[in-house]
């Protein structure tokens, strides 16, 4: 019997950090595109995920869903509104994204990679405190988007917001996966990818497709955004900080770049965080991203599914 309930409770642990991972791998595309098209870390990235909860939160306070000044939460939010508010927020982001790259990174594009990465610092730390003195520094609580149900299979408990992560990170990254390799503007991310230069003189809009790169995946960070909300119903204008470092760890741990890559470097860290923290304790869960980057920086340092690709000096 102790065996049988080990095994449960290893394979809950899993399910769990499947969700969580899920987040991790939205979160990781957003990384891997600007960086498989402009070889630059958008460490702003974070911060647009923490706006994609705001802008969702606002619709949600205009339609009159939020907890009231008791506490009491309003009734849940129906599917339609729902997907209206998400699909809000993503497009808010969007225009995030784009506004970041033309301000803040376009004049920088022939700069080298050190001024870039110093501005893409500098505006993720323009957005959390920019962020604090517009929404303020307490936390907000998120609506009801659905009612709490709990299945359970084998003993293995599967939250209803938990399975609404998974499946919908599944359908955004297959459709992304179709979108960058089936598709015209997804041919020209592929080019610009491979080289800028020569794509342009294909005839490649590269100014265009750069801004459609960081609006895909402001998208992405703006669902991942509402996703977490959903279940972790408090947002503060902080709340990119961890999740995006983590998910920049997944992505280079999956090998930055590469969009299944990112997706798996988001689910082996998702599932390790959860199995440590129910196993042994939950305060070394924090250490497993970066032990999982020192492995791989030291083993492969491309990541799991990336390429070695030879630099000239």
């Amino acid at each position: 019997m102790a065996e049988v309930s080990l095994t449960t409770e290893l394979l809950q642990y899993v399910a769990n950090g499947i969700a969580k991972g899920s987040t991790y791998a939205l979160m990781a595309v957003g990384y891997t595109l600007v960086y498989g098209v402009l070889q630059l870390i958008n460490f702003a990235h974070a911060e647009v995920y923490m706006l994609g909860s705001y802008f969702a939160w606002f619709q949600a306070k205009w339609a009159g869903y939020l907890p009231d000044d008791k506490g009491a939460r309003a009734e849940t939010v129906p599917i339609g509104m729902v997907a209206l508010f998400v699909a809000g927020a993503m497009a808010a982001c969007a225009l995030v994204g784009m506004l970041i790259e033309r301000v803040a990174y376009r004049p920088l594009r022939g700069a080298g990679r050190l001024a870039p990465l110093i501005t893409a610092i500098g505006v993720s730390l323009l957005l959390q405190y920019g962020g604090q003195v517009v929404f303020g520094t307490e936390p907000k609580l998120f609506p009801t988007f659905a009612e709490t149900r709990v299945y359970d299979v084998g003993g293995v408990k599967f939250p209803n917001t938990n399975i609404y992560i998974v499946l919908t990170s599944v359908v955004l990254m297959l459709g992304l996966t179709l979108f960058v390799n089936k598709t015209r503007p997804g041919a020209a991310m592929r080019a610009c990818s491979h080289d800028m230069r020569t794509a342009r003189l294909m005839g490649v809009n590269v100014n265009a497709t750069v801004s459609l790169t960081f609006a895909i995946g402001s998208a992405l960070a703006a669902v991942a955004g509402v996703l977490v909300a959903m279940d972790q119903p408090a947002i503060t204008p902080l709340m990119g900080v961890r999740i995006g470092l983590k998910a920049f760890v997944a992505a280079v741990v999956g090998g930055i770049g590469s969009i299944p890559g990112a997706a798996l470097g988001g689910l082996l860290l998702g599932v390790s965080e959860s199995v440590v923290s129910g196993l042994w304790k939950p305060v070394y869960s924090e250490a497993v991203a970066f032990v999982f980057l020192i492995v791989v920086l030291l083993v492969k340092p491309s990541g799991i599914l990336g390429k070695s690709v030879r630099e000239k000096v």
